[in-house]
């Protein structure tokens, strides 16, 4: 029975099953957590999400300008020194102001921009997909005997007016 699928409802429970699986076995790996990061990774991790205040939309991370040297500096000192990121991020938007982050935070208005868009899509597909629904299980229109011979009268006539238009014979 090698390479045969099983029948009936037991093809149901095979994919039940397999995606049980898949979902346990990625849940396991995502909650692993590997090593934490060292100093040098969290500032670079910051670094690479604070803009540099000198330079046209790149991140401190990516510019040589003195002013992201010295902000690179900073953030390395207070990494060293123990604060949490968001301690940092709070000092730097104390200091520069709330431009400095190139990843603006996920509260009050800022919400919006974060929210409304995926919100949008999910509800443009829900529709999407209300709509073939209701199109598929529509039951098709029977064409009445009159209804045909409304048309072959509207195309016979059409012909005679000299339109040139072929009359299509319906069965």
């Amino acid at each position: 029975m090698s390479g045969v699928s099983p029948p009936g409802p037991w093809r149901r429970v095979s994919w039940v099953v397999l995606v049980v699986v898949l979902g346990v076995a990625l849940g396991v790996g995502a909650s692993r957590g590997g090593q934490p990061p060292t100093a040098t990774q969290r500032a670079d991790a910051i670094d690479a999400l604070v803009r540099c205040p000198s330079c046209e939309g790149i991140s401190v991370a990516d510019s040589s300008a003195s002013t992201a040297v010295a902000i690179r500096h900073t953030v390395a000192a207070r990494v060293r020194a123990g604060q949490s990121d968001s301690q940092i991020d709070a000092f730097l938007v104390s200091r520069y102001g709330p431009g400095i982050l190139l990843r603006p935070p996920v509260h009050g208005a800022t919400a919006w921009v974060w929210v409304v868009p995926p919100a949008a899509a999910a509800v443009a597909v829900a529709g999407l997909t209300m709509a073939l629904w209701r199109r598929r299980s529509r039951a098709p229109v029977a064409v009445s005997a009159e209804d045909r011979a409304l048309v072959r009268r509207a195309q016979a006539a059409r012909a005679e007016a000299g339109t040139g238009a072929e009359v299509v014979r319906t069965p």
